[in-house]
């Protein structure tokens, strides 16, 4: 996710970064600037036509498209956004769900070596979850012996829930052996079960992305309304219909590429959440409790 300060307005507005779709669209612009021109010089020392000829209904055309094409990129947007921000709601449950269950585990169990297993298992999850979503596999980089950890576990057994039934085991182990009662077992068990359910709020979105048929139609209204476009302009702004036709095609395929971004909040891509900061942060909280 990228860090910036939102009053700067001159490092947006003239600064390029590797997020920026500009670098994306750049040949398809070079390539709308060219076909804008070719049909601007037609119009204007071949075909010679006056903008009374075909201008005004093409651009009534072109006004009545353009509006109904703006409502789907708002409806295209605002929804990409709802799947980040139900993401970025969910993992910060799961920052609340750890602390709020080491905090518990600090003052229902007594003996460190069962404090000990469940660190283990609360900073070990949020790194199976993230990797998992990202499908990729699990590292060192939580600082535990994580092929020690999952000893018995498949290569493609379910990580998240693996760490889960782990947790459960020793919950049922500690009640067994008395070392909590029934009623604290309720209550650790309990924050246990938020877990399963942040995780399988987050494959949801992972794993249902837009409808392909919507995501097509609105690429393919696009490409043909900005390439109707200059048919329209031409008579009417001669050759400022050439930056005029690539400035419309670079605010509304933006538009496009920002909500492919970011309805999949969990990958790696710039605009994306930080589960690597999540993660970090979740181990330190849980360390500074039961450490």
């Amino acid at each position: 996710m990228i860090a910036y300060n939102p009053k700067d307005w001159l490092s947006f507005i003239f600064k390029f970064h590797k997020a920026d779709t500009f670098r994306q669209l750049v040949q398809l612009i070079a390539i709308i600037g060219a076909y804008t021109a070719i049909v601007v010089v037609i119009d204007q020392h071949i075909l010679e036509l006056t903008s009374d000829s075909r201008a005004s209904k093409i651009t009534l055309m072109h006004s009545l498209l353009g509006f109904a094409l703006s409502m789907l990129l708002v409806f295209r947007t605002n929804t990409a956004y709802e799947r980040w921000w139900e993401g970025r709601k969910l993992w910060g449950a799961l920052v609340n769900c750890s602390r709020n269950l080491a905090v518990k585990v600090h003052v229902m169990v007594e003996d460190k070596r069962d404090r000990e297993q469940f660190r283990q298992i609360l900073v070990i999850f949020p790194f199976t979850l993230k990797n998992h979503l990202r499908k990729s596999t699990l590292q060192h980089e939580n600082e535990l012996d994580v092929h020690e950890f999952f000893h018995d576990v498949s290569q493609g057994d379910h990580l998240p829930v693996a760490t889960t039934k782990k947790a459960y085991a020793l919950l049922e182990d500690l009640r067994k052996t008395k070392k909590i009662s029934g009623e604290q077992l309720l209550v650790l068990n309990n924050e246990m079960q938020q877990y399963l359910e942040i995780c399988g709020a987050c494959e949801r979105i992972s794993n249902t992305p837009i409808p392909y048929s919507y995501s097509v139609f609105l690429k393919k209204f696009i490409f043909f309304y900005t390439m109707t476009l200059p048919i329209a302009l031409a008579p009417v702004l001669s050759y400022y219909a050439i930056p005029i036709v690539i400035f419309i095609f670079y605010v509304l395929a933006s538009l496009e590429l920002i909500a492919e971004e970011i309805e999949n909040p969990f990958g790696t891509d710039a605009n994306d959440l930080p589960l690597d900061q999540i993660c970090s942060t979740i181990k330190k909280n849980v360390d500074g409790i039961l450490l």
